[in-house]
């Protein structure tokens, strides 16, 4: 494994759900309340600001805590709004709501859009323990998918579309479910089991495996079925949140990371971080 680089980007305060598409890496600033879209080696616009966003980073959207994001078959993005609690639909300048869960949740998170378009969304309601896995399918309507998930967070889908992972950050472990034609989910296990680490968002590889970003223990750690860890990159003094492959080849790491805590976070005071490293497996056409 190569060693990491930084990538700059000014005002960057906690990067989340990193999506790589049409050569770019795509994702939310949730504290810092924009979606912005990185093609590395390209000319960055203005930012608005007073100053630029870093070279090929351009603002795709401005919102209250953007976070989990994902891309509909017509490659309209939607974003989740963790404050509004809405699944926003953006196309070109065009922000519009896709699905209003404001009736469902507390607040919003992570999001995953399958190839038919139908979203899996992190929503939380009281207390940091209880969470769901809501469904909103191709006619907008809105189902729970998963109930009782212990504070769900990444969220993938096999190649395949037979089995859906998710983390469960205060489960420690990554869950797996079977989806059925219209998306339901069943047969839940656990996938891998993580001690000590608070998995948070994570992306598939080629090999089946999966890069969980573990935000307790400040590290990204390439784990198999069954618990097996083959790889572990630390961000020491940091929370680790997010991570996607992407690259020509698939085989760039984005990392997403942000120098913060419990408190400083609910402040909205945090220091972010995007990183990236080649590594050996290339990842899926999606996380």
């Amino acid at each position: 494994m190569n060693e990491r680089r930084e990538i700059p980007i000014d005002g960057l305060m906690f990067p989340e759900g990193p999506r790589w598409r049409d050569g770019a890496l795509w994702f939310s600033d949730q504290l810092g309340g924009v979606v912005r879209r990185l093609v590395e080696g390209g000319s960055g616009d203005r930012d608005g600001d007073g100053g630029s966003s870093g070279d090929g980073v351009t603002v795709v959207a401005r919102l209250e805590h953007p976070s989990g994001l994902g891309f509909l078959p017509d490659g309209a993005l939607l974003v989740a709004s963790m404050s509004e609690r809405t699944v926003l639909r953006i196309a070109g300048e065009q922000v519009s709501v896709h699905a209003d869960l404001s009736d469902r949740a507390k607040h919003l998170n992570d999001a995953y859009v399958d190839e038919h378009g139908r979203v899996y969304v992190d929503a939380y309601a009281s207390g940091w323990r209880s969470g769901e896995l809501l469904l909103i399918d191709e006619r907008g309507e809105v189902s729970v998918a998963a109930p009782d998930v212990d504070y769900p967070n990444g969220v993938a889908v096999t190649p395949d579309g037979s089995t859906l992972l998710v983390s469960e950050t205060y489960g420690a472990c990554v869950s797996a479910f079977d989806v059925g034609p219209d998306g339901g989910l069943s047969n839940r296990r656990v996938w891998a089991a993580l001690p000590d680490r608070a998995p948070d968002g994570l992306c598939l590889d080629a090999e089946g495996a999966a890069w969980v970003a573990c935000f307790r223990s400040g590290e990204f750690v390439r784990v198999r079925e069954g618990g097996e860890v083959t790889d572990r990159l630390t961000v020491e003094g940091r929370w680790a949140m997010a991570c996607a492959l992407g690259g020509d080849d698939g085989r760039t790491l984005f990392l997403c990371s942000a120098e913060t805590d419990g408190d400083r976070y609910h402040r909205g005071e945090s220091v972010g971080h995007l990183e990236a490293v080649r590594v050996d497996v290339p990842g899926v056409c999606r996380p």
